[in-house]
């Protein structure tokens, strides 16, 4: 007789459970993101300090202003270019995070439905007669909520790829110019 609430409360300390599990996941999955861009920070910002002292030292040695502004029209192509590396780097590092929190996060779900339905499974068994609507009504809209959230998934995935699309197209179009500029001179 008691035992549909008992486990509707193995449930919700099993699904409570689950979430803290999921939490402490992402958590950590976020920190490794921090961690990786600040480390890549601080790589940028050590390697442009020794780029700027050498190329201070350069300008500085010029022996007239020709040189000089042959000197510093030297340094935007190379310049431009790691800044677009930097975007590039920075642009996977959070398109890895991305990618691990969607993965824990739909196996959390799809474990999450299959206990909920278990457990509708289980207490429509127990319902009293009459209250088959009732289950029906429960089974289609978590049938409704897992589609909602599978939309959601790919519209994610689509909005990343498009971003990734776009940074490409972007990096693609800023490096042409460069090239060709790069080439001319020679």
């Amino acid at each position: 007789m008691f035992a549909i609430p008992e486990q509707f409360s193995a449930a919700s300390k099993a699904n409570f459970e689950a979430q803290l599990s999921l939490i402490s996941a992402l958590t950590n999955k976020a920190f490794e993101g921090v961690e990786k861009i600040v480390d890549l920070n601080l790589n940028v910002a050590k390697a442009s300090l020794e780029e700027s002292s050498a190329t201070a030292k350069q300008l500085l040695a010029a022996k007239d202003a020709q040189e000089w502004l042959t000197l510093a029209a030297a340094q935007a192509q190379p310049n431009a270019e790691k800044a677009l590396a930097y975007g590039r780097h920075l642009a996977g590092i959070a398109s890895g995070v991305q990618a691990e929190f969607t993965k824990a996060a739909e196996a959390q779900i799809a474990e999450t439905s299959r206990k909920v339905l278990e457990l509708v499974e289980e207490v429509s068994k127990n319902a009293p007669a009459g209250s088959e609507n009732a289950v029906a009504i429960l089974k289609t809209a978590i049938g409704n909520a897992n589609a909602g959230y599978e939309q959601l998934t790919k519209s994610t995935k689509q909005a990343v790829e498009t971003i990734e699309a776009n940074l490409n197209t972007a990096v693609s179009q800023f490096t042409q110019p460069a090239a060709k500029a790069r080439a001319a001179k020679k």
